[in-house]
């Protein structure tokens, strides 16, 4: 089977649940959250726009080490609601 080359590549990207003005908001539901594209990708969309990722969680939602490190290097950029 052939390959063709498909051209430049596509940047993925992702896509907040809610905004507006001051923030992006992704909901999620789940035992725990690691720092996946998405969410990376939500973090730099916020900082570009100048607002804020509000990451709202289930009390039960754990914060993978990955998601920690990251919110501690841009604490003013995302925030956790639990809900």
């Amino acid at each position: 089977m052939n390959q063709k080359s498909i051209g430049t590549p596509v940047p993925r990207s992702a896509k907040a649940d809610y905004e507006d003005r001051e923030i992006l908001l992704l909901a999620k539901c789940s035992a725990e959250l690691r720092a996946t594209y998405q969410i990376k990708m939500l973090a730099y969309l916020a900082k570009t726009r100048g607002k804020k990722l509000v990451l709202a969680l289930t009390q039960e939602t754990k914060l993978h080490s990955s998601l920690s490190s990251l919110i501690s290097s841009f604490p003013e950029l995302i925030e956790i609601e639990r809900t």
